[in-house]
């Protein structure tokens, strides 16, 4: 990465700290994205989400999920650290050590039957804590909704994921598909819950799931927040 881009990147970071913009200042741009990406799950994610839900075990599916959430583990437990969340955050780091050990490398969950629970933080969330604001909404390709502040924010997060250790390309590239795919797989049948205008729906539903995780759940049920609307 050459100079301008690390300026251009903090730049933005910066901005992101001190201006508030107004909820969708790119609904155009968003909007088409939105529809690439229906049109994208439609036609490629859905038909082998399902694909690999009827020919995989309901077992092997279960682990390949406790294999793929194990992974979150060690970037939840610094997110949880750097939020002041010591407590939790050591409980992370125990909970990823006995998944990946008596676990079987993750993919059977005894942690959470040893009373660890699951939790869930990323470096969006931990931005959000130091003061970061959303900045505007963004429907980024292939991925789905997000905000400035959450998009910066994959980078760290992508680097926390120990299939960065794996010093193996095939390996890490496939890991990587086949949780895309379980992923996509565990969301099967929600379209069915979209409610209104599709593109409205999903941007506030994200937005206030953000909310929700952000403050740990501690949110009012404010509707009017978001100009649902417009």
């Amino acid at each position: 990465m050459n100079v301008s881009k690390i300026y251009v990147f903090v730049i933005i970071l910066v901005l992101s700290f001190t201006l508030k913009t107004e909820v969708d200042p790119f609904k155009n741009l968003n909007k088409k994205t939105h529809n690439l990406n229906q049109t994208l799950d439609l036609q490629l994610a859905s038909p082998v989400a399902r694909l690999y839900k009827e020919v995989t075990p309901d077992y092997v599916e279960i682990g390949i999920t406790n294999f793929s959430r194990n992974l979150e583990d060690l970037s939840i437990a610094l997110n949880n650290v750097l939020q002041g969340k010591v407590k939790d955050g050591f409980s992370d780091l125990i909970r990823f050590t006995i998944n990946s050990t008596i676990g079987m490398g993750g993919f059977v969950d005894v942690a959470s039957n040893l009373g660890f629970d699951k939790h869930d933080e990323d470096f969006g969330q931990t931005l959000a804590v130091w003061g970061m604001s959303d900045g505007p909404y963004l429907v980024l390709p292939g991925l789905g909704p997000s905000t400035l502040r959450d998009a910066l924010s994959m980078i760290p997060d992508a680097f926390l994921t120990p299939l960065w250790l794996i010093d193996h390309d095939r390996t890490a590239y496939s890991l990587t598909a086949i949780d895309l795919v379980d992923t996509r797989a565990r969301y099967l049948g929600l379209e069915s819950v979209v409610i209104g205008d599709e593109y409205l729906f999903f941007r506030d539903a994200y937005l206030q799931t953000r909310e929700y995780d952000i403050l740990d759940g501690q949110v009012d049920d404010d509707f009017d927040e978001f100009d649902d609307f417009n």
